[in-house]
């Protein structure tokens, strides 16, 4: 087992309330996405209320919403995010966020058994939008090596594959 797991962490502006008739798909698809998520090969786990919601956590704004989790590798996230039925739901995100201005999803290295904070979370995102991707905050584009293995430059663990996100 690895001494690091990668946390993530996504944020989205809604184009309407979380409630509205506009994100009624978008909603009506979070268990079944969510619980995709918790049954992938590699996933350790995401931030969630006492109701297993992250839709009312409004750190970032209350017209915002925030997903945080934590996963064996980088390549494990990588097939959850782009080669699942996540897809789907990642096809339609133009009818119900706003395209951001600036990075909005980030991947760091934390210990294995580190739950990250919110605020951490946030922390790493201000990270990679004011110096880009380095080894305390990347992208799927540009992934850098655990801690452990030593690497201060970007590595290709994904076999070239980087699509947009």
């Amino acid at each position: 087992m690895s001494k690091y797991q990668v946390a993530q962490l996504n944020i989205a502006t809604l184009m309407a309330p979380i409630d509205s008739p506009q994100l009624s798909d978008f909603v009506a698809n979070l268990d079944r996405i969510n619980a995709l998520a918790e049954d992938s090969p590699g996933f350790v786990w995401r931030l969630q209320t006492d109701a297993g919601d992250a839709t009312g956590i409004d750190y970032f704004g209350s017209d915002k919403i925030v997903n945080l989790s934590l996963w064996d590798s980088v390549e494990a996230l990588h097939n959850y995010v782009y080669r699942s039925a996540h897809v789907e739901i990642m096809r339609r995100k133009k009818e119900w966020f706003h395209r951001m201005g600036e990075a909005h999803m980030v991947l760091w290295w934390v210990p294995a058994g580190h739950v990250p904070s919110v605020e951490e979370a946030a922390q790493k995102l201000n990270t990679l939008r004011e110096h880009g991707p380095t080894e305390e905050a990347f992208t799927f584009k540009t992934v850098f090596s655990p801690p452990c293995v030593g690497a201060e430059a970007p590595i290709d663990t994904l076999g070239g594959e980087y699509p947009a996100s």
